[in-house]
């Protein structure tokens, strides 16, 4: 089978859906790649390196037209475009975007959203969302501590003593986890905020301090535990002594990095205007959540703003930072993937009784042409 591997067109976005890793073992299965030249260039992969691996360097029109393209991103109209009725895409396709769910349908497009595979033990190698929340995470910090005019760590020196950073993160989930294990390793004070009971341990084993907020009801403590992985929308009396409790630990606080997301939602205030008033001047604020709303109202997508003397960071696209790395877990992501669509002889196949697949699958052509 043909396999194409565009370009991302998309502001912003650094990553590539196949690395020479993964192209070689593409190759080694029998199937021929084509890579539109410079496709890897910014996740530090040259097209010298997709050539050795066994793989022809060749135009966007090249790669969209291949029986299976994979992307990181959505295609926008353009590309599909120049993709053939009957082919089949892979890639983080936003699956709550009903307008782009509609545009692949009408271009007689299958498509698998791999945002959409279930949070199972045996889906754990594809799971974009964590591999790629992991790195957010991660990012998230240097970049707060990039613009945060401090010390992160504690310093005893000649000149005085300097006190560590305090960092909260508000949402354990991968995103949050990796953030407090890199600011500990950058020496802060940690306290950790999360809807969910279950991650209390997560969080001291990595050295941060648990933010308890009691459940007072049944219904209470069954909502939080979550679905899937993720929270769930709590109910208003406990969001409201959670954002007490969140008030009075933001504003001692130098930096808050806040990861709450819902799928298909609106991301939920954590962090109001008026705690943000209320915080030192110079504080740092990273919302994870910008994409989806942000959990403070102040933030902006995309943009480095200042309010209340605290700096707000709304990039949305933190993985996309760290393109290199991101690039080879997602392109392991689809990888593992693909075995499950293709069979030994190399061919496409829709086995709509395996779970994930049919959890991927948005758009479905009937009979998909994927000879060559």
């Amino acid at each position: 089978m043909q396999i194409g591997i565009p370009t991302e067109t998309r502001a912003g976005e650094a990553r590539v859906a196949a690395t020479p890793e993964t192209v070689k073992k593409y190759v080694a299965q029998g199937h021929k790649i084509v890579v539109q030249a410079g496709a890897g260039l910014r996740a530090s992969q040259p097209d010298g390196a997709y050539e050795a691996a066994g793989a022809t360097i060749g135009t966007a029109a090249d790669a969209l037209a291949a029986p299976l393209v994979l992307k990181v991103r959505a295609p926008d109209t353009d590309e599909l475009a120049q993709m053939k009725p009957g082919a089949v895409l892979v890639g983080m396709l936003n699956p709550f975007d009903t307008e782009n769910n509609a545009r692949m349908s009408a271009a007689g497009i299958t498509a698998f959203a791999l945002e959409a595979a279930p949070r199972t033990t045996r889906a754990q190698s594809m799971d974009v969302l964590s591999s790629q929340a992991n790195i957010a995470g991660y990012k998230a910090v240097l970049v707060a501590a990039h613009h945060y005019q401090r010390f992160m760590p504690m310093l005893m020196t000649a000149a005085g003593t300097v006190k560590a950073a305090r960092v909260l993160i508000l949402g354990a989930g991968v995103a949050g986890l990796q953030a407090i294990a890199t600011a500990k390793r950058l020496g802060a004070v940690i306290e950790a905020s999360d809807v969910r009971p279950a991650v209390k341990e997560q969080i001291e084993s990595l050295g941060g301090k648990f933010l308890d907020v009691p459940f007072v009801t049944d219904e209470e403590r069954e909502i939080a535990q979550g679905v899937g992985g993720y929270a769930r929308p709590m109910p208003p009396d406990w969001m409201k002594r959670q954002a007490e409790l969140v008030h009075q630990r933001a504003i001692q606080a130098d930096i808050v990095i806040t990861t709450a997301l819902i799928p298909g939602r609106k991301a939920p205030v954590l962090l109001h205007e008026a705690t943000v008033q209320q915080m030192k001047p110079g504080s740092v604020v990273v919302d994870l959540a910008a994409a989806q709303g942000g959990n403070c109202p102040l933030t902006v997508a995309d943009e480095v703003v200042e309010r209340h003397g605290v700096i707000l960071i709304g990039h949305t696209n933190l993985a996309s930072m760290v393109a290199a790395d991101a690039s080879a877990l997602y392109a392991r992501n689809v990888l593992d993937f693909l075995k499950l669509v293709i069979d030994k002889e190399g061919q496409f196949t829709l086995n709509l009784e395996d779970d994930i697949v049919a959890a991927c699958l948005m758009t479905r052509r009937e009979q998909a042409a994927l000879a060559g």
